[in-house]
């Protein structure tokens, strides 16, 4: 049976890994992640869970202990932001790299310096290439099912990575939603026991865990690893369809919306979605054939889906929350435009970055975009690949 109820995003996510219990949580607060452990922690002292909670003196020692405890055995998460995510830099390929199916929801937010606690994506998109699967979250609901399905899909055995479960710091973290919830027991059912294959304190199978790996076999354990982030794509696709038979609310690659006639569409992750459908709609009541595509996941990259719901259309904007410093734009902008390159009707493709450092983007901004993209689709031709929106030139 399922619930309603009204939780922030954080508090969402500390409920999922509730009904969740795994076994060890390690971790260390920051802003403005902090609230999913310490309202995990006070479910640990409650005695709500049985999870072993070790607090730990920075990110880097949350990350290696939840390592340790994942490659013993455990069932094991942590959450970070931002710097903490950036501190756990080394650790992120060492879990990856190790096959260990480690869920940690991420609240994003904007990477120093100088000093900011709002949200951009340059966190997660900064990790992108350390081989963990991500996910985005539009909003509360999304961060809580993320959550679940999540551990489904870092336990599978054909895929044995780890998951980041984004959501937007503050805007979804912080923000009040009414969501539902399932009830404990579809939960404990659905997570299962966690049984691995190989473990380092299971004795009748010896294994070496961290080994020197030099030019013999580093390249074809880096093989098998690029396989499994292949093979998550089928996983996250099932685990979304079952989640879809048990609770009504499925999920796939991508959220379309008002799509499959349009001929100017924006592509944009996690909040932003939720601001640019009402602009979407206001468009079409004035006849303009305005779509929306959401992506849901980033790594692994879902690029024939794309090409597919990207095809055909006029032009398009991608609209980036971080920076890649590589004179392109966005990180999300170059892979969606290379995903178009092979497909015969290739729509003109713009880029906006915008919100960095958390800077208000609301449906004013959204609707400057859509206007200059129907003057794009209208003469063939852009002034500019990449715009910064709302800053002050």
């Amino acid at each position: 049976m399922s619930n309603k109820v009204a939780l922030t995003g954080n508090e969402a996510v500390a409920y999922a890994m509730r009904q969740i219990d795994p076994d060890v949580v390690a971790a260390y607060p920051i802003t403005p992640q902090t609230d999913i452990v310490q309202a995990f922690s006070q479910f640990v002292a409650d005695g709500k869970v049985k999870t072993e909670f070790v607090t730990v003196e920075s990110e880097h020692s949350a990350m290696s202990a939840t390592v340790g405890a994942s490659a013993a055995g455990a069932r094991a998460m942590t959450a970070t932001s931002s710097q903490g995510l950036a501190l756990m830099w080394e650790i992120l390929y060492i879990t990856s790299s190790l096959r260990l199916p480690i869920v940690m929801p991420v609240v994003n937010r904007a990477l120093s310096a100088p000093i900011n606690i709002h949200c951009d994506h340059s966190d997660t998109m900064g990790a992108r290439d350390a081989g963990w699967i991500q996910l985005y979250s539009e909003n509360a609901q999304e961060a809580y099912d993320n959550t679940l399905q999540a551990l489904r899909i870092a336990e599978h055995p054909d895929v044995l990575l780890p998951v980041m479960v984004c959501q937007d710091g503050f805007i979804t973290s912080h923000a009040l939603e009414n969501l539902v919830v399932e009830d404990d027991e579809f939960v404990r059912e659905w997570a299962g026991p966690y049984k691995p294959d190989m473990a380092l304190l299971d004795l009748d199978k010896p294994m070496t865990i961290g080994a020197l790996d030099l030019q013999d076999f580093y390249f074809e354990h880096k093989r098998s690893e690029i396989e499994a982030m292949n093979n998550a794509g089928r996983v996250i696709r099932a685990v979304g369809e079952e989640y879809g038979r048990k609770t009504g609310r499925t999920y796939g690659f991508l959220e379309p919306y008002r799509l499959d006639d349009a001929e100017i569409a924006i592509v944009v992750l996690s909040s932003t979605a939720g601001t640019a459908r009402p602009v979407v709609d206001a468009l079409r009541a004035d006849g303009i054939k305005a779509g929306l595509l959401k992506p849901r996941m980033f790594r692994p990259f879902p690029a024939a889906e794309i090409a597919r719901a990207l095809e055909g259309r006029k032009a398009v904007a991608v609209m980036d929350r971080a920076e890649a410093f590589s004179g392109m734009g966005g990180p999300l902008f170059p892979e969606i435009r290379s995903a178009l390159y092979d497909t015969e009707k290739k729509p003109i493709m713009v880029n906006y970055v915008f919100g960095l450092g958390g800077r208000n983007t609301g449906t004013r901004d959204i609707k400057r975009v859509y206007d200059e993209l129907a003057l794009v689709a209208k003469t063939g031709r852009y002034d500019r690949l990449v715009t910064y929106l709302g800053v002050r030139e």
